[in-house]
């Protein structure tokens, strides 16, 4: 009588230190030559892992972001390099990655939560980066009268405790069509909004990482749901005109 097939074993939500071997070693040897026999491998210790740990982070988020819930491979970036437009044609990235957007926004536009894991560091990451012009345009012009609670949840306690660092990626001059003298305007100027925290890398290996990505996305999660406000008001359908009455 055939032996029953056993199930593969669960991946847990974090990595072997093998995971951060290999990012090493790709870091070395990035090339299909040596990639392409190692790929399962790259799953094994490195995409399996990180899946898991997507799937328990967003159980949680159901909590405090739950329109930024979607299934752990949509969050999952690929290992692969876009090298159509860029000088370096290595073809594999030397980390992996997860993004979570806000539903209905483009994966990589609006607000929304990052992590990722390399054999330097691992990254935790919430905020609005590299937004689309007509994003960049809603987020600066809400700004203009909502700045003081906008700066409020940045110099929140918990906050300022957990991240390292805001980014904003600034223009040195106001952006056009902008007063040069509104006192929002170290804000309007950033191209970007966001907060981001660099753990050691050996947080990977630790059986509380998706808890520690948790606590860092629970506590940006105000932050985000503001930079997505006027985002989700510009995609809000608009009210028809009855009888030219409003």
């Amino acid at each position: 009588m055939a032996r029953a097939t056993q199930p593969a074993p669960a991946s847990l939500p974090y990595f072997r230190p093998e995971a951060l071997t290999f990012l090493r070693n790709l870091s070395r040897h990035n090339d299909r030559e040596w990639f392409t026999p190692r790929k399962a491998e790259y799953e094994s210790f490195l995409k399996e892992p990180m899946l898991a740990a997507i799937r328990k982070i967003t159980d949680a988020m159901l909590d405090f972001a739950p329109s930024h819930v979607r299934p752990a491979e949509k969050s999952l970036f690929r290992i692969y390099r876009d090298t159509r437009f860029s000088a370096d044609k290595t073809p594999y990235k030397t980390h992996v990655a997860a993004w979570w957007t806000h539903t209905g926004l483009d994966k990589t536009s609006g607000a929304g939560y990052y992590f990722h894991v390399s054999a330097k560091e691992v990254i935790i990451a919430a905020g609005a980066y590299m937004p689309e012009k007509d994003q960049l345009a809603a987020i600066r012009h809400w700004l203009l009268d909502h700045h003081q609670a906008f700066r409020k949840l940045l110099q929140n306690s918990k906050v300022r405790s957990t991240f390292d660092e805001f980014e904003g990626n600034a223009l040195t001059r106001p952006p056009k069509g902008f007063p040069s003298d509104h006192p929002a305007l170290d804000l309007i100027r950033c191209r970007q909004w966001g907060l981001a925290a660099a753990l050691p890398a050996t947080a990977a290996l630790k059986p509380d990482l998706a808890a520690t990505v948790i606590r860092h996305f629970r506590i940006a999660a105000p932050v985000v749901d503001a930079l997505n406000t006027p985002l989700a008001a510009a995609r809000a359908p608009k009210k028809k005109v009855l009888f030219g009455l409003r």
